[in-house]
């Protein structure tokens, strides 16, 4: 259960009672500062972004003035299956290439509401953890002048401890274009009084580099697991005591897909009574290019190794 203080979101039937608030500006010392946005777009989304032959993103950053950059298509947001798409330039530069993509990806989904009323849909934004605070505000007051000013609902996720080296939330927006606009302007502004808010504009699209940057630790430094081992050039098997292979997995197999799509590395267990020769550890083989191996038998070995330590 989310905690009150990581999660607010306002009521359709409460933002549709409202009256419209005049559409607020960022301050001027704000406006002309280098900004950006992250957000969550399904891969289908993404392809009618970038257009044929690029031809829509082109159009897109011509219009507003902004960057607009996309993740690779094997690139997701850990635990996702969505691809990251960031906007940057000037605050009023952003909002506009965020209107021209929004209106796209809304025309796509072709929603028929009932009442001739806008439809309200969701972009996820993404936020890093330190800079959340600043949302929220003391008591969720600055998330709720948000919520007020906009007319959207805005929602804080949690932290997700389940993916090691992620620092970013997700901030879902929810309402109308414009309202959902208003919301983005008011949430952008906040953040450019963020000293931290500068940082993540250079790695966009770290979790690959985070993940990777956790380094394997060798048996005997630290790390209470053997360290059976077997390289094979473009595939590399390695043993997994047989009570730790489920945190591998995790629930549905939601680890080991993580695992996979953020390394790039494709993973395969052995069944139960299949051990690496001397050992009860089962056999998890990876395979691809040498850093996908490298990226994919870290983040396996941390997951191991986190493990060890609650029981010790």
């Amino acid at each position: 259960m989310e905690s009150t203080e990581s999660s607010y979101m306002s009521s359709p039937e409460a933002v549709r009672n409202r009256s419209p608030p005049p559409p607020k500006s960022p301050t001027s010392e704000n406006a002309e500062k280098p900004a950006y946005i992250r957000f969550l777009v399904s891969n289908a989304a993404a392809g009618s972004v970038i257009g044929k032959g690029g031809s829509t993103i082109t159009e897109f950053q011509s219009k507003s003035g902004a960057r607009i950059q996309l993740s690779r298509s094997h690139e997701f947001y850990p635990g996702t299956s969505d691809r990251i798409i960031m906007v940057s330039g000037a605050i009023d530069d952003i909002l506009k290439a965020m209107e021209l993509i929004l209106a796209k990806l809304l025309n796509e989904l072709n929603i028929k509401d009932s009442d001739d009323d806008e439809p309200r849909t969701k972009v996820r934004l993404i936020v890093s953890n330190s800079s959340c605070g600043s949302l929220i505000g003391k008591g969720g007051a600055t998330i709720k002048s948000f919520i007020d000013g906009s007319q959207a609902g805005i929602k804080i996720s949690p932290q997700d401890n389940n993916f090691y080296g992620l620092n970013d939330r997700l901030v879902t927006v929810t309402g109308t274009l414009d309202e959902q606009l208003r919301a983005i302007d008011l949430i952008l502004s906040k953040l450019c009084e963020d000293p931290h808010y500068s940082q993540a504009m250079h790695t966009p699209f770290s979790y690959a580099v985070t993940y990777n940057s956790m380094g394997y630790v060798p048996n005997g430094a630290g790390v209470k697991f053997p360290n059976h081992k077997e390289d094979h050039g473009n595939s590399v098997t390695i043993g997994v005591s047989d009570e730790h292979i489920g945190l591998v997995l995790g629930r549905g197999g939601r680890n080991i897909m993580n695992i996979s799509q953020v390394s790039g590395a494709r993973i395969k267990i052995s069944d139960r009574d299949d051990f690496m020769s001397g050992t009860t550890d089962r056999k998890v083989t990876i395979m691809g290019s040498q850093r996908a191996i490298r990226q994919a038998e870290s983040m396996i070995m941390q997951k191991v190794e986190n493990a060890t330590e609650r029981v010790d």
